[in-house]
């Protein structure tokens, strides 16, 4: 039998968000409604650009539609790279999923098997290191340090990385990276991914399964937009959704894209087992939202959120320095992509808070809900919160105010 552990955020945010009147826990962005969406391109419910009610509701695509899987792989243009030159990506080797969930979990059950070596960089998604390890494979943490800014430090994974024996077998099987990553929102940059990717390709050309679901919502100015894994490594396996960039989340569609095609067609054999497809509705809605001229519009409006609700939570906690007007002091590494802020919160004499108790007697007293660091993401995160910052802007306004109210009391 397989033995998994709980997963804490995921039940964490079950058992707390639907009775949240602030949900600032929440890392997708200000979802949209169908209307709203529809309105990007200028059409409306009377007047939809798909057939939802002339068509027979089948399975559809199992894959994933031709139009859907052609928009996601327009999001990974030609580039040159470690391996010269990559051409634009097939639709061919594009897997579409009920959410990135879905696409990491099938590459896990795919790709790993009991004794393999799995290298996670760390903090990151709790099903990232989990599922493998319940797979029986051994799964060794890249930890990214808050001291040195959440950056990956290379040299680590140099001495981590395991080179095959002559039969082929002991190797790295797998390389896992979040990017931007998850919970600190915090962007590795081109030039250290072409370093992962050199000593991934030093071993054997292991693979680098990257989570990019909250590519490409970069919106700090002074850092360069990082590339994804699939324009630089030809071995290289990439996860998205249209859940948080996109603002989609209530779709549930995502998908799962790699360079070598023998990876989507195993993951397609796996999921024939579970899913075998998704809803031809969400599909339809999905296709729509990452078409030419709709994508364009979907993410300016969703950067632009970002930057504004980021300025408002970088002034919130006094830019790492405190929140004005009470007592305990914060510290954090500035999120340049994504939607998330990973903050530690401490009392004047630097103790970090209980931050599980603290975010059940925020929930409870204010309605506000937050993410406990220390209780989802390990230990050693004692006193750090996860905030989603890409919510509604007065809901953000509205439930910083309650924590500061909340922390005078507290």
């Amino acid at each position: 039998m397989v033995q998994i552990k709980p997963f804490n955020v995921e039940q964490w945010m079950d058992k707390y968000e639907t009775t949240a009147t602030h949900n600032l826990a929440e890392s997708c962005s200000d979802s949209l409604s169908l209307n709203a969406l529809l309105s990007l391109g200028g059409h409306t419910l009377s007047n939809l650009p798909f057939p939802f009610s002339s068509i027979p509701l089948t399975y559809g695509h199992i894959r994933g539609s031709p139009e859907f899987r052609q928009n996601v792989a327009a999001l990974y243009p030609p580039q040159s790279s470690n391996d010269g030159l990559l051409p634009a990506l097939p639709a061919e080797n594009v897997l579409i999923t009920p959410g990135a969930i879905a696409a990491n979990f099938l590459v896990f059950y795919t790709l790993v098997g009991a004794g393999d070596h799995v290298i996670v960089m760390t903090p990151t998604y709790q099903q990232l290191h989990s599922v493998p390890a319940s797979l029986g494979a051994e799964v060794e943490e890249w930890k990214l340090r808050p001291e040195e800014g959440f950056k990956a430090d290379v040299e680590v994974l140099r001495e981590m990385v395991r080179k095959p024996g002559s039969d082929g077998k002991g190797g790295t099987k797998l390389i896992v990276i979040t990017n931007p990553n998850n919970p600190t929102g915090v962007i590795h940059p081109t030039a250290a991914l072409k370093e992962i990717v050199s000593i991934a390709q030093s071993c054997g050309n292991v693979p680098i399964l990257s989570d990019e679901v909250y590519r490409p919502l970069f919106h700090n100015p002074d850092i360069p937009a990082p590339a994804s894994i699939l324009d630089i490594y030809s071995h290289g396996i990439a996860t998205g959704s249209l859940s948080k960039a996109y603002a989609l989340a209530g779709i549930r569609v995502g998908w799962v894209a790699a360079r070598q095609s023998r990876v989507i067609q195993a993951c397609a054999t796996a999921r024939d087992y579970n899913t075998i497809c998704v809803s031809m509705l969400d599909d339809a809605v999905a296709a729509y939202a990452l078409s030419k001229g709709i994508v364009e519009k979907l993410l300016e409006r969703n950067v632009a959120l970002c930057k504004r609700n980021w300025s408002i939570v970088d002034r919130f906690f006094g830019s790492g320095g405190g929140i004005d007007g009470v007592r305990f002091k914060t510290s954090y590494t500035r999120s340049s992509g994504g939607t998330i802020l990973f903050v530690r919160l401490t009392d004047r004499d630097g103790v970090p808070i209980d931050d599980k108790s603290f975010c059940h007697d925020l929930h409870t007293r204010t309605g506000v809900l937050l993410v406990p660091g220390g209780f989802c993401f390990g230990s050693e995160f004692k006193g750090y919160l996860r905030m989603g910052y890409a919510c509604n802007t007065k809901v953000l306004e509205e439930g910083l105010e309650k924590i500061r109210n909340f922390l005078k009391e507290f």
